[in-house]
């Protein structure tokens, strides 16, 4: 299985578009190209809503990458998740690090409070 990994820039929030599961064998890719988004004051925002699954691999990626922006005063906005990754998030703590939202719009608004 493959991830699609997209990264663009509208205004100064980067967008990661992500297509596909994150598991033992994506989760390196997406780490390689989205923790070193995390600048000092960087705006995250991860579109989740093509990722049906996400297996203990992508949780320490977007802990890692959590820690990286949170260390340099950025932010992380998860936009998307399934009900599945929300409930695993949910039961693991995960969810109580992140800003999650449903559309990439709210999203958006999120990281320019």
């Amino acid at each position: 299985m493959t991830i699609e990994i997209n990264i663009k820039t509208v205004e100064e929030i980067k967008v990661v578009e992500l297509n596909g599961d994150i598991d033992a064998n994506t989760a390196p890719d997406v780490q390689k190209q989205v923790v070193p988004l995390a600048e000092p004051d960087s705006k995250i925002l991860m579109d989740m809503t093509q990722v049906p699954y996400m297996s203990s691999a992508g949780l320490r990626m977007l802990l890692s990458l959590y820690r990286q922006a949170e260390s340099k005063k950025g932010k992380v906005v998860l936009v998307g998740l399934s009900e599945e990754l929300q409930d695993t998030m949910s039961v693991t703590g995960f969810l109580d690090f992140f800003t999650t939202v449903e559309k990439v719009e709210e999203g958006m608004e999120k990281l320019k409070e």
